[in-house]
């Protein structure tokens, strides 16, 4: 064995592929999906555009896009004995906990499940990024004693994820809002939940079993479980005028601020700034005025602590508030987040079976002993 050994902790920037759909500048806080600044893609895309650039390379023309939305539309529908057993899932259960049971049984159901040709795999895929939105729609009815809704013909991704969930048509404002929030949390390079994807895929697992296991690495407190510590943070602050108390109990405590720090962005999370803008504008219409503002405040105060350090807001800072304004409770956060990562996701999956799909198998620095002599049981 060799005596020195370089580990790379966390993997932390160890490159083992090749990909174009994700480019992550992090001292200078850039974002590209495909090689579109994520601001404009925000701003000016829809969901559908998104996911259809990160499948295909390109985004679409408006003939494409209408062919592709309602390819699209016609996977949302659950089949029958789904309903029935989402109705069967302890109302109590974690919401991510019912998407990951939820998603074993769409693997069941098709009985094409291992059919891995490239056109069988892009058709799964659609079929999940459709059914994503339906699934999670659908457990959070149950969850509140309501009734399951079906997909409505018409609307939009957002649109009917928004109609779904909370029983009544959105309007502009929502949908605009609800494709903001899924087309900043679709895609972002290797992270946990992805590259958990990649290594189960690369076994040649089935996708379904992969995007299984994606699921139950978002579901961690340190992927995509941290926007639900944000709303915890600001529920413990309480208010704007308590967050100087509140920020130096916590360095007494050596605790940190939720929603800031990233381990890419060593500046300003451009996902943050783009959710702050839309954050802000609803905070007034819908009540929460005074959750917005202790984000502001703590975001004021905590910087002068630690942006010198490089930790800034990240995008779990702000995305909770705008979750709970499009009438999410707490525990549906991270689901969220999985309908729109469930596009990164399958678009990951495709370009690594397309590159070589080999098989993920890292290697560890052994620091046991050996050559131990054996002993019997009655010696030891």
């Amino acid at each position: 064995m060799s005596a020195t050994v370089t580990i790379a902790r966390g993997l932390e920037d160890v490159i083992f592929t090749e990909s174009s759909l994700c480019f992550i500048d992090g001292d200078e806080g850039r974002l590209y999906y495909g090689g579109y600044k994520i601001q404009d893609l925000a701003e000016h895309a829809t969901f559908e555009e998104v996911t259809y650039l990160l499948l295909h390379g390109h985004l679409p023309s408006k003939a494409e896009l209408k062919g592709f939305s309602a390819e699209l539309a016609s996977h949302r529908a659950l089949p029958a004995s789904m309903i029935k057993q989402i109705k069967q899932f302890p109302r109590n259960a974690h919401p991510m906990s019912m998407l990951r049971t939820a998603v074993s049984e769409l693997g069941m159901l098709d009985e094409a499940e291992g059919d891995v040709s490239p056109e069988a795999l892009y058709q799964k895929s659609l079929s999940l990024i459709a059914k994503f939105a339906t699934i999670v729609a659908a457990t959070k009815r149950h969850r509140e004693g309501q009734k399951i809704l079906s997909p409505r013909k018409g609307l939009s991704h957002a649109a009917n994820f928004l109609y779904m969930s909370n029983g009544k048509a959105p309007n502009k404002e929502e949908v605009k809002l609800m494709d903001v929030a899924l087309i900043l949390q679709a895609e972002h390079g290797f992270n946990a939940s992805t590259f958990t994807a990649i290594a189960a895929y690369s076994t040649q697992a089935d996708i379904y079993s992969a995007i299984v296991a994606a699921i139950g690495a978002l579901k961690g407190p340190r992927h995509g479980g941290a926007n639900e510590a944000v709303m915890k943070m600001i529920a413990e602050v309480g208010s704007a005028e308590n967050v100087t108390t509140w920020l130096a109990d916590l360095q007494a405590k050596k605790g940190r601020v939720m929603g800031m720090g990233h381990r890419v962005y060593k500046s300003y999370d451009p996902r943050a700034g783009v959710l702050d803008k839309y954050a802000g504008e609803v905070a007034v219409q819908h009540g929460h005025s005074n959750e917005y503002a202790i984000l502001k405040e703590v975001e004021r105060q905590a910087g002068a602590i630690y942006n010198p350090k490089g930790i800034y807001p990240n995008v779990d800072f702000y995305s909770g508030v705008v979750y709970s304004d499009l009438g999410y409770p707490l525990e549906f956060f991270t689901p969220i987040f999985a309908v729109a990562r469930i596009s990164g996701w399958c678009a990951h999956i495709l370009e690594y079976t397309r590159i070589d799909n080999r098989l993920l198998r890292p290697d560890s620095h052994y620091t046991g002993k050996l050559d131990l002599p054996y002993q019997k049981l009655s010696r030891r």
